[in-house]
């Protein structure tokens, strides 16, 4: 089978993709064979060398959908030929098939396309965490959602106007404005051009918001602080403009402030979660309560595909066909 391989560091042009052996089910693994997978900034950023990986080379890509075909002998749960997907079971998702344990896997109902599941899944697992786990964003009213045109972004801001929430998103280049105030935004601001805390504090009349979603880390985090109203809470759960450094917890003290990293994988590690949460995102996408936006490339432009994510330029998610 044809898998996209990281041999070494340093850009996304160093995934290569490689003929490997077929994978064989042991145990309580089932075999996928992927019709679509998804990929994030955490692939890029591992392509790059943000992140470590304990060895090279390795698959990178941890969401996908698909149909099972061999299961093992232990498998109770799942049957030959259904259609599932998984977002939380770890790296090995840029290859044509995939042996996984059952335990990562949920139904998909047929009706929703194999594309907007991969490039969906995992972002709405992520959204659906930000939103009802990590924080009931209802008691904010009010909230900053950083690279709010992003794969998450678009997700957690229209789950967020559906919860009635008033939403400030911001932007990295003007041509993401029109999408980002599509969604739902009272207010888009372009941080790389302008001041989103005299913006922030002008629109709110200096009241702040409840919570921030930062998603960009370096660029952002310290003045993400000072958009928030007392007690507030930063939630941080990217770094696509570089890793944060250094943070004072003597900034916290003035306004009582919170700050958190969450893990969506750690968030849904529990398979009761996990199977509650998949049933509220695909209702969500049924519902059109959210609405994906979702680009798809083949297998065979995949590093086209994460240079897309690795230059700031996408609008939406991106998943891969096979």
């Amino acid at each position: 089978m044809q898998a996209a391989l990281l041999g070494k560091v340093g850009s996304v042009s160093n995934l290569k993709i490689q003929q490997v052996e077929n994978p064989k089910p042991t145990g309580k693994q089932v075999v996928v064979k992927h019709s679509s997978i998804g990929i994030s900034f955490l692939d890029v950023a591992l392509c790059r060398g943000q992140y470590k990986s304990e060895k090279l080379p390795i698959t990178l890509g941890s969401e996908g959908c698909g149909i099972i075909t061999q299961i093992g002998e232990e498998v109770r749960d799942f049957k030959v030929g259904e259609k599932v997907a998984y977002a939380t079971a770890g790296y090995g998702s840029f290859a044509e098939f995939r042996a996984i344990d059952e335990k990562f896997l949920v139904a998909v109902p047929n009706e929703i396309n194999d594309s907007l599941v991969a490039g969906s899944f995992a972002k709405g697992l992520m959204a659906h965490a930000l939103l009802h786990r990590v924080y009931f964003a209802r008691r904010a009213k009010r909230i900053l959602i950083h690279s709010v045109a992003g794969g998450i972004g678009h997700i957690l801001c229209q789950w967020a106007k559906y919860l009635d929430l008033e939403i400030i998103g911001t932007v990295g280049s003007d041509n993401k404005i029109d999408f980002a105030r599509s969604l739902g935004c009272a207010l888009v601001i372009n941080y790389r051009k302008q001041d989103f805390v005299t913006e922030i504090a002008k629109f709110t009349n200096y009241g702040g918001v409840g919570v921030v979603y930062e998603s960009t880390g370096k660029l952002t985090i310290q003045k993400s602080l000072e958009c928030l109203w007392p007690m507030g809470m930063c939630i941080n759960y990217g770094e696509s403009t570089g890793c944060v450094e250094k943070l004072d917890l003597n900034e916290l003290v003035s306004n009582s402030l919170f700050i958190t990293r969450p893990t969506m994988a750690l968030y849904k590690s529990n398979r009761t979660e996990l199977v509650m949460s998949a049933a509220e995102v695909f209702a969500a996408i049924q519902k059109n309560i959210i609405k994906p936006k979702v680009k798809t490339y083949p297998f065979s432009k995949i590093n086209e595909a994460l240079g897309e994510i690795d230059s700031g330029s996408n609008i939406g998610s991106i998943a891969i066909n096979f």
